[in-house]
């Protein structure tokens, strides 16, 4: 039994190091998933600024958040400089807590109290009776649509699905951040380049 596991863990090492020429990959890859993401949700926060402010304040229909402009403004430029350091690995380490805090305070604000799942399911273990309900609605919804609809054109990209809003996406970028804070941004960022320069 020994040698077995003896021989498991020394393939394992050939295996890491027959890798490691391309190990800059995966880390390149987290960070490029997660430039959109955070490019979008900036820039869409900063083209509409004067409503972002009203839904981080509202306390009726947004978040009722504290110093809203502040707040406001702090997320959208988060997001945005995130995306730019994520892209070039500049910083990355240090701009991956910025994010994860924005991420935990959406989760907490937004999308908490509608459960796991961001897009509504009506079995399985995270269906709740929000995403159940939400089906039956989307049930009522397509049969509407068939009867007097385009339904075959409605749905040619894709099946209609509701919008759950869950914490699901928002735990899944803040993983992916913690992964990159322990990793690093990897060889193929200035980060690395800098690294290389000043500490050989």
């Amino acid at each position: 039994m020994e040698k077995i596991i003896s021989l498991a863990i020394r393939a394992q090492q050939t295996l890491l190091s027959v890798l490691k020429p391309v190990d800059f990959i995966p880390p390149l890859l987290l960070r490029l998933y997660l430039v959109p993401i955070f490019w979008m949700a900036g820039t869409k926060k900063l083209a509409g600024m004067e409503d972002t402010i009203a839904w981080f304040g509202n306390p009726d229909w947004g978040l009722g958040l504290p110093a809203p402009a502040l707040m406001a403004y702090l997320a959208t430029f988060t997001e945005i400089f995130g995306a730019i350091a994520l892209t070039i690995g500049l910083a990355t380490r240090w701009m991956t807590i910025p994010l994860m805090f924005t991420m935990f305070i959406a989760m907490i604000t937004v999308h908490a109290q509608n459960g796991w799942l961001a897009i509504a399911e009506g079995s399985g273990f995270f269906a709740s009776d929000r995403t159940i309900g939400a089906i039956e609605r989307l049930d009522a919804a397509k049969s509407i649509l068939q009867e007097y609809g385009n339904y075959d054109w409605l749905t040619q990209n894709g099946p209609l699905v509701i919008l759950n809003n869950g914490v699901e996406f928002a735990v899944t970028y803040t993983l992916m951040l913690l992964a990159i804070l322990f990793m690093g941004p990897g060889k193929a960022s200035i980060d690395h380049l800098i690294k290389q320069r000043f500490m050989p």
